[in-house]
Protein backbone atom coordinates (compact mmCIF):
# COMPACT_ATOMS: atom_id res chain seq x y z
CA UNK A 1 0.00 0.00 0.00
CA UNK A 2 2.84 2.31 0.89
CA UNK A 3 4.37 1.61 -2.52
CA UNK A 4 1.15 2.42 -4.36
CA UNK A 5 0.76 5.73 -2.52
CA UNK A 6 4.36 6.67 -3.35
CA UNK A 7 3.80 5.59 -6.96
CA UNK A 8 0.57 7.55 -7.15
CA UNK A 9 2.28 10.64 -5.66
CA UNK A 10 5.16 10.30 -8.13
CA UNK A 11 2.72 9.96 -11.02
CA UNK A 12 0.78 13.03 -9.82
CA UNK A 13 4.03 15.01 -9.51
CA UNK A 14 5.12 14.05 -13.04
CA UNK A 15 1.69 14.82 -14.48
CA UNK A 16 1.61 18.19 -12.72
CA UNK A 17 5.11 18.98 -14.02
CA UNK A 18 4.09 18.14 -17.58
CA UNK A 19 0.95 20.27 -17.41
CA UNK A 20 2.88 23.19 -15.93
CA UNK A 21 5.63 22.95 -18.51
CA UNK A 22 3.08 22.81 -21.35
CA UNK A 23 1.45 26.02 -20.14
CA UNK A 24 4.87 27.60 -19.92
CA UNK A 25 5.67 26.58 -23.49
CA UNK A 26 2.36 27.95 -24.71
CA UNK A 27 3.09 31.26 -22.98
CA UNK A 28 6.54 31.36 -24.56
CA UNK A 29 5.06 30.70 -28.00
CA UNK A 30 2.45 33.43 -27.51
CA UNK A 31 5.11 35.89 -26.32
CA UNK A 32 7.31 34.99 -29.28
CA UNK A 33 4.40 35.60 -31.67
CA UNK A 34 3.82 39.01 -30.12
CA UNK A 35 7.51 39.88 -30.42
CA UNK A 36 7.53 38.80 -34.08
CA UNK A 37 4.48 40.97 -34.83
CA UNK A 38 6.11 43.95 -33.09
CA UNK A 39 9.32 43.38 -35.04
CA UNK A 40 7.36 43.28 -38.30
CA UNK A 41 5.68 46.58 -37.44
CA UNK A 42 9.06 48.15 -36.56
CA UNK A 43 10.57 46.85 -39.80
CA UNK A 44 7.68 48.23 -41.84
CA UNK A 45 8.03 51.64 -40.18
CA UNK A 46 11.80 51.65 -40.74
CA UNK A 47 11.32 50.74 -44.40
CA UNK A 48 8.76 53.53 -44.84
CA UNK A 49 11.16 56.04 -43.23
CA UNK A 50 13.95 54.82 -45.51
CA UNK A 51 11.81 55.18 -48.63
CA UNK A 52 10.75 58.68 -47.56
CA UNK A 53 14.42 59.58 -47.03
CA UNK A 54 15.26 58.33 -50.53
CA UNK A 55 12.40 60.32 -52.09
CA UNK A 56 13.29 63.51 -50.22
CA UNK A 57 16.95 63.21 -51.15
CA UNK A 58 16.10 62.64 -54.80
CA UNK A 59 13.89 65.76 -54.82
CA UNK A 60 16.54 67.92 -53.15
CA UNK A 61 19.26 66.70 -55.47
CA UNK A 62 17.07 67.11 -58.56
CA UNK A 63 16.61 70.75 -57.55
CA UNK A 64 20.39 71.21 -57.28
CA UNK A 65 20.88 69.61 -60.68
CA UNK A 66 18.22 71.90 -62.16
CA UNK A 67 20.06 74.90 -60.67
CA UNK A 68 23.24 73.62 -62.30
CA UNK A 69 21.40 73.41 -65.63
CA UNK A 70 20.44 77.08 -65.26
CA UNK A 71 24.06 78.02 -64.52
CA UNK A 72 25.21 76.08 -67.57
CA UNK A 73 22.70 77.94 -69.75
CA UNK A 74 24.03 81.23 -68.36
CA UNK A 75 27.60 80.16 -69.08
CA UNK A 76 26.65 79.27 -72.64
CA UNK A 77 25.19 82.73 -73.20
CA UNK A 78 28.40 84.27 -71.84
CA UNK A 79 30.47 82.42 -74.43
CA UNK A 80 29.34 84.86 -77.12
CA UNK A 81 30.90 87.71 -75.16
CA UNK A 82 34.27 86.04 -74.66
CA UNK A 83 37.33 86.95 -76.61
CA UNK A 84 38.05 84.55 -79.40
CA UNK A 85 41.19 83.09 -77.78
CA UNK A 86 39.19 82.12 -74.67
CA UNK A 87 36.00 80.88 -76.35
CA UNK A 88 37.18 77.35 -77.17
CA UNK A 89 38.63 76.72 -73.71
CA UNK A 90 35.54 78.15 -72.02
CA UNK A 91 33.24 76.09 -74.27
CA UNK A 92 35.17 72.89 -73.37
CA UNK A 93 34.87 73.64 -69.68
CA UNK A 94 31.14 74.35 -69.93
CA UNK A 95 30.61 71.16 -71.97
CA UNK A 96 32.52 69.19 -69.35
CA UNK A 97 30.33 70.62 -66.57
CA UNK A 98 27.20 69.89 -68.56
CA UNK A 99 28.24 66.27 -69.13
CA UNK A 100 29.08 65.79 -65.44
CA UNK A 101 25.74 67.32 -64.42
CA UNK A 102 23.86 65.04 -66.83
CA UNK A 103 25.80 62.03 -65.54
CA UNK A 104 24.84 62.93 -61.98
CA UNK A 105 21.17 63.14 -62.98
CA UNK A 106 21.39 59.76 -64.69
CA UNK A 107 23.14 58.21 -61.68
CA UNK A 108 20.38 59.51 -59.40
CA UNK A 109 17.62 58.32 -61.74
CA UNK A 110 19.18 54.87 -62.11
CA UNK A 111 19.56 54.26 -58.36
CA UNK A 112 17.48 51.29 -57.27
CA UNK A 113 16.32 50.93 -53.68
CA UNK A 114 18.52 48.11 -52.39
CA UNK A 115 18.71 48.57 -48.65
CA UNK A 116 19.61 51.22 -46.12
CA UNK A 117 23.31 50.38 -45.98
CA UNK A 118 23.68 50.63 -49.76
CA UNK A 119 21.66 53.84 -49.68
CA UNK A 120 23.96 55.46 -47.13
CA UNK A 121 27.00 54.51 -49.23
CA UNK A 122 25.37 55.84 -52.41
CA UNK A 123 24.33 59.06 -50.71
CA UNK A 124 27.83 59.68 -49.32
CA UNK A 125 29.48 59.13 -52.70
CA UNK A 126 26.83 61.16 -54.51
CA UNK A 127 27.19 64.08 -52.08
CA UNK A 128 30.96 64.02 -52.61
CA UNK A 129 30.50 64.10 -56.39
CA UNK A 130 27.94 66.93 -56.14
CA UNK A 131 30.35 68.92 -53.95
CA UNK A 132 33.08 68.46 -56.56
CA UNK A 133 30.69 69.60 -59.29
CA UNK A 134 29.70 72.64 -57.25
CA UNK A 135 33.37 73.49 -56.78
CA UNK A 136 33.94 73.16 -60.54
CA UNK A 137 31.14 75.69 -61.12
CA UNK A 138 32.77 78.08 -58.65
CA UNK A 139 36.16 77.61 -60.28
CA UNK A 140 34.71 78.45 -63.68
CA UNK A 141 33.15 81.68 -62.39
CA UNK A 142 36.38 82.67 -60.65
CA UNK A 143 38.20 82.32 -63.96
CA UNK A 144 35.64 84.68 -65.51
CA UNK A 145 36.61 87.48 -63.14
CA UNK A 146 40.26 87.44 -64.27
Amino acid sequence: MKKSIIGLAAFAFIALSLVTSCNSSEKKVDEAKIEVMEAKVDLKEAKEEYLIDVENYKKETAEKIAENDKKIAEFKTQIAFKRKEFKDDYQKQVDKLEKKNNDMQKKLDDYKVEGKENWETFKTEFNHDMDELGQAFKDLTVKNVK
